[in-house]
């Protein structure tokens, strides 16, 4: 129960299997394995020991993967890091989870540096790329003669493997401590859905930032667990992906919301043969329906959306776990995973109700790191409270009304901002949309929606709130629209709506 073995078995089972594509320089299972190894030897010979929280600050490239289990090999904990942080952020995480040592690429070297500064803790920096720079370490110079031997540290699979920071959208971030046992849980969970179809010897894309919890498990992990070979993108881009689909005739891709936005609204889809898709998941942040149904005309294929937290390692639900996928539906919870909708007591709520989903099982977090009492209250009675608000249909399936924080009160009634958001995406100009709530001194909080547009289309305040008049209950039909160029998004495609709110609020009339 150890997470390092899925690479250690894929690496016996599939030794010659290309493990990544990138840039078109392929990697064996066999050659990941011994590079890791490697890291982890050179790691303990630095002082990393067992339990010691080591960053990790990398894009998408196979020195991701190798310093990433070569952190667990050393017995240590990997603290993945945004590739978008700044210093400030940077130095708040490598604070708070006390981490010895950070591995990273020379373009984020100036943050690394200008954060370690202020981080008494932060010993060792490791970075690909550079050779000058007085006590920072050449990644590859240091592997290149290390050891390549397997170390043995024991590891029990309660352990924390990994101490993965929630995005902060409703404050400052808090470190989610995931063991080898909630991690390997999630996989087992995920391969026993009835829908599940990925097999060794599947072709997958990966662009999901490996820094998130999404891409680390369900792409790094679940693709090395199963053999599968990964043709990994940097960073997401459009045609650049269709190119890679055709080229290497990718049968698995999972993504997120904004990435399949901007591959139906593509002009030039139906110019690539896309057809070895079989196996396309979304996840990260909710899906509009408009969505899901364009993708699966224009390539035949429906996309599987699910359902997680950081804290859940992260997959919770999926419309895989159900014999058919409900449109609007994030399905039912997964094999091994136990949901509930309940209300401010912790009670059930009837079906059809909205209320908080809480859940249990094997892959729900050890708790917040140095945080005892979030976390109790995180977990209150054994239960997982995910502050989101959503309600279960008769088959069980779940179906997310929105963020428990994010709801607006108006004049009493409860109005949920993803309601409004599915009726502004299918609106033929809108590509991006949030709705959030902003002071009313007679009615307690109005609805605003902010909208960025399709490339080239304009509109009027008046056109969309007669389209949402049309389609929404008055007191749940925005008050206020706001448009622009684009909407502020974590790497996920998470809308960051605190962010979004804060700066409308700056000019706000008091």
């Amino acid at each position: 129960m150890q997470l390092v073995e899925v690479l250690r078995g894929a690496s016996e089972q599939f030794p010659d299997r290309v493990a990544m594509i990138f840039r078109d320089q392929p990697l064996t299972f066999a050659q990941i394995e011994s590079k890791a190894n490697r890291m982890a030897n050179r790691l303990i010979e630095l002082g990393i020991q067992k339990d010691d929280k080591v960053g990790l600050m990398m894009p998408n490239l196979p020195d991701f993967a190798i310093a990433y289990y070569g952190i667990l090999a050393a017995g240590a904990s990997v603290v993945p890091l945004n590739v978008m942080y700044r210093p400030r952020e940077v130095a708040y995480i490598m604070n708070d989870s006390e981490a010895k040592a950070l591995i990273t690429i020379e373009p984020f070297l100036p943050v690394v540096l200008e954060a370690q500064a202020s981080v008494p803790s932060l010993k060792q920096v490791i970075a690909k790329g550079q050779e000058k720079i007085p006590n920072v370490h050449n990644l590859d110079a240091l592997l290149a003669d290390a050891p390549d031997k397997r170390v043995n540290v024991p590891v029990d699979a309660d352990d924390t493997a990994i101490i993965c920071y929630t995005s902060g959208t409703t404050g400052n971030p808090k470190g989610a401590m995931l063991s080898h046992r909630n991690l390997l849980a999630n996989l087992d969970q995920v391969l026993a859905c009835q829908r599940t179809d990925i097999r060794p010897g599947d072709v997958g894309l990966v662009v999901l930032p490996l820094f998130h919890i999404y891409g680390m498990n369900m792409v790094l992990n679940l693709g090395t667990k199963l053999g599968l070979s990964a043709v990994v993108m940097e960073r997401f881009e459009t045609e650049k992906a269709f190119e890679l689909i055709q080229k290497y005739r990718v049968t698995v891709f999972a993504g997120a919301p904004p990435m399949f936005v901007a591959m139906i609204n593509h002009p030039d889809i139906k110019k690539y043969d896309l057809s070895s898709l079989r196996t396309v998941s979304s996840g990260a942040a909710s899906l509009p329906v408009q969505v899901m149904e364009t993708f699966q005309k224009l390539t035949g294929v429906e996309i599987m959306e699910g359902y997680g937290l950081t804290e859940t390692s992260p997959t919770l639900a999926s419309n895989g776990a159900g014999p058919v996928s409900k449109p609007g539906s994030v399905g039912p919870a997964i094999p091994g995973v136990e949901v509930r909708i309940v209300d401010d007591q912790d009670r059930d709520v009837p079906i059809g109700e909205p209320g908080e989903i809480i859940c249990r099982g094997e892959n729900v977090m050890k708790g917040y790191y140095k945080r005892p009492q979030e976390s109790a209250e995180a977990l209150k009675g054994g239960w997982f409270h995910t502050g989101d608000i959503g309600k279960l249909d008769e088959d069980g399936y779940i179906y997310i009304v929105d963020r428990k924080k994010e709801m607006v009160n108006v004049s009493g009634f409860n109005v949920y901002p993803r309601e409004i958001e599915e009726v502004l995406y299918r609106h033929p100009k809108v590509m991006d949309a949030a709705v959030i709530g902003v002071p009313d001194s007679y009615q307690g909080e109005s609805v605003m929606a902010v909208i960025a547009l399709k490339p080239g289309e304009t509109a009027e305040e008046k056109e969309f709130a007669d389209y949402c008049r049309q389609n929404l209950a008055a007191f749940k039909a925005p008050r206020y629209f706001r448009f622009q160029e684009a909407l502020p998004k974590l790497i996920t495609g998470k809308i960051l709506k605190r962010e979004l709110r804060e700066d409308i609020l700056k000019n706000w009339p008091k």
